[in-house]
């Protein structure tokens, strides 16, 4: 069983920053402590580095099985950890749509085989697969995941009866896309009487507007109250939706959380005019005024965790029309840099950006055994330079796709070594190809 000694580095953990050592063993943490020794441990020298608990997506689309010409579990999970992200959760938009329990499985048994970070995938829902939805186990599936908006395939649920069934019903989490559908259609058609199909880019924010926006999170909202419902509301990208959140207990308490994705918060519509499609995602990226007002609720802990809704296509595909060109862009190879690259801006330190990627996503999930930095838990680390600058350059990108909206621009902090299971999986130049990451539990 391997044993590692990381000595010296400056551990974020719970809210501190402490000098410490960490002994792994095998794939746990067994102790936390000053001037560790074991002469049966390799030891790595991380004087002037943090040590991390591995950063926790609770949103990503990695395209298998169906669409493995943009992205597939190996080579996003490969980004994933160079990252400094080492548990995802993915969609289950893909093709075919994961829709019966069988169909989770086999994304599961293709997770076990290539994901170099942990791995849970949330359950689909249909307007009619609502006894399917219910006969899964969720001791091991993240959650089930409801588009009140358009998405691929047959995966928009807006009949209110179902939803009702669902969110009365449900024995996990529900994770909800939240967008009104007739908002969008109704804004969609005044935009081709005004533009024909020469639609610009530009119009993507009004087109999925934020008026879209808050009528279907309020009425997930509602229905939660109305059932007592686990819900978690996604990227949520107005200003005016905040309203919907609170405050007033501890996280564990919570029974409406809600996320915030770093693209919302790094861009906003000026970006547009340059980045064009790049950035064209479902909810829209929006004002710079919804950006700010997105970032002070984490600090207020209204919205409780941040996540990346990596959902890659290829250049070709992102270099048609508006109308032609799919929503989504890749992020989870910089979301921990861009996170650091927004603290001066936000006014938000490094406890601060592991609380919301770290701590709370393994709270809001029940997360069994990950998201800290605690003896017993999972070895998931990151080993990173906050003082390291670098360029998002093409040739460093692990993404299948291998474009990013951020190419030419300066992040701050490196992500020197990644730790998955007590295995180092990234180098800081390339990622373990022979080892694979665990299908994450959950307290229920």
């Amino acid at each position: 069983m391997n044993k590692i000694i990381i000595k010296n580095a400056s551990v974020v953990n719970e809210g501190l920053i402490s000098c410490m050592d960490v002994l792994i063993q095998g794939d746990r943490i067994e102790r936390i402590d000053r001037d560790i020794s074991d002469s049966r441990a390799t030891v790595i020298p991380a004087d002037g580095l943090y040590l991390l608990p591995g950063c926790i997506d609770d949103q990503v689309h990695f395209r298998e099985p169906g669409l493995t010409h943009k992205a597939d579990i190996g080579t996003e999970s490969r980004a994933a950890v160079a990252g400094g992200v080492t548990t995802f959760m993915e969609m289950p938009n893909t093709v075919p749509n994961a829709l019966t329990a069988e169909l989770l499985e086999q994304k599961y048994q293709i997770a076990a085989q290539t994901s170099a970070a942990n791995y849970s995938f949330y359950m689909g829902v249909s307007n009619d697969n609502a006894d399917e939805v219910l006969r899964v186990n969720y001791d091991k599936v993240c959650g089930i995941k409801i588009f009140m908006g358009s998405s691929t395939g047959n995966m928009l649920v807006d009949r209110i009866e179902v939803l009702d069934r669902l969110f009365r019903d449900a024995p996990a989490l529900i994770a909800t896309h939240c967008e009104d559908e007739t908002t969008i259609r109704n804004n969609l058609q005044k935009a081709k009487e005004k533009y024909g199909d020469d639609i610009p880019v530009s119009e993507h924010p009004n087109i999925r507007s934020r008026e879209a926006c808050y009528l279907s999170s309020s009425l997930a909202a509602d229905l939660a109250k109305k059932h007592n419902t686990r819900l978690h509301i996604l990227h949520i990208s107005t200003k005016e939706e905040l309203e919907l959140f609170s405050n007033t207990v501890p996280l564990l308490e919570k029974r409406i959380t809600a996320e915030a994705c770093v693209h919302h918060l790094f861009f906003d519509k000026s970006y547009y005019e340059h980045l064009g499609n790049q950035i064209k995602c479902n909810p829209a990226i929006k004002d710079k005024e919804d950006a700010i007002a997105i970032a002070n609720a984490l600090k207020e802990n209204k919205i409780d965790v941040v996540a990346t809704d990596h959902a890659p296509h290829t250049w070709d595909e992102k270099s048609q029309s508006y109308l032609k060109a799919p929503a989504g862009l890749p992020l989870v190879q910089h979301s921990l840099s861009l996170m650091l690259t927004m603290a001066e801006r936000y006014q938000w330190d490094l406890p601060f950006i592991v609380e919301k990627m770290a701590h709370h996503p393994a709270i809001c999930f029940n997360i069994k055994d990950r998201g800290f930095i605690r003896e017993g838990y999972c070895a998931d680390l990151v080993l990173f330079d906050a003082e390291d600058d670098y360029v998002v350059r093409k040739e460093q990108l692990l993404y299948k796709c291998n474009w990013s909206p951020l190419e030419g621009m300066k992040m701050k902090g490196r992500v020197v070594s990644t730790f998955v299971n007590g295995i180092k999986m990234y180098d800081g130049k390339s990622v373990e190809r022979n080892m694979v990451g665990q299908r994450i539990e959950f307290n229920r």
